[in-house]
């Protein structure tokens, strides 16, 4: 349980699903009943509440929350949490971003916890011009937010690999969405405003650490061709709150895998 008057141990985890359907019928719910979180955050859930039977969440003791796309079988986030939120915010007020479903909030005591699916580019010129400016508004969005709520988590999937460790080739994939040297300088500036990557916070130089593998050949992911472009970040607040961050690359209901935080808040 959350209490707000002592120390207490949020575990968290990130997770793009690429469909939540497709993810049950590969096993996800078992996954869940195995406790791998306190706090579950789901991207790409490509469906709406009423879409999935949520009462088997709720047996597990999970507080479900969605905010899906206008258009079905699309983009979508999702929540599910085995601590109460205080307060829900669906969105962020930008309205492209809001009809797609890409940003969910949630209050736990002093804590603001974002869970977010980032555009992806990797259509064409259309897409990754609107992937910039996304990640212009938010920036400028959780920069205002942070102001209020110090504490602040921002997990999803970013579709950015920050740096050369953060994929299986960085030269080949030079000219490639997600490695760009736009997204990858926004990360910096990111991180240079008062935001800490946790992974790198507990794994400051371990290499081979991915988060996605694409699907177009299947011997990409047996042999770690990856991309680690799923993150939880923290402000300064809570980077030395960090009790430990993991990437899960043998769970497998998606072509992502989940990443984890464990808190002490």
């Amino acid at each position: 349980m959350f209490l707000t008057d002592q120390l207490t141990i949020m575990r968290i985890i990130s997770y793009n699903v690429n469909g939540i359907r497709a993810a049950i019928k590969k096993g996800f719910i078992d996954w869940l009943q195995s406790d791998p979180g306190d706090i579950i955050c789901l991207q790409e859930t490509k469906a709406e509440k009423s879409n999935i039977d949520c009462s088997v969440l709720n047996e597990m003791g999970y507080h479900d929350y969605w905010f899906s796309a206008q258009k079905k079988g699309y983009s979508g986030v999702a929540v599910f949490t085995k601590i109460k939120p205080d307060n829900v915010v669906y969105g962020t007020g930008h309205q492209v971003s809001d009809e797609e479903g890409r940003v969910i909030q949630l209050d736990f005591g002093d804590v603001r916890l974002i869970n977010a699916y980032f555009p992806s580019g990797t259509s064409g010129e259309v897409r990754q011009g609107f992937k910039y400016a996304w990640l212009d508004e938010f920036f400028d969005y959780v920069n205002e937010l942070k102001k209020k709520h110090q504490k602040l988590i921002i997990c999803g999937d970013y579709n950015i690999a920050h740096k050369e460790i953060d994929i299986h080739d960085p030269k080949g994939n030079k000219n490639s969405s997600g490695f760009l040297p736009e997204e990858r300088a926004w990360m910096d500036k990111l991180l240079s405003h008062g935001f800490h990557d946790t992974f790198r916070i507990v794994h400051p130089n371990e290499a081979h650490r991915y988060s996605w593998w694409s699907q177009r050949f299947p011997s990409v992911r047996l042999n770690n061709k990856g991309w680690r472009i799923d993150y939880i970040t923290v402000t300064d607040a809570l980077k030395n709150k960090v009790e430990d961050a993991e990437i899960y690359p043998d769970v497998k209901h998606s072509d992502h895998c989940p990443v984890y935080l464990k808190l002490k808040v």
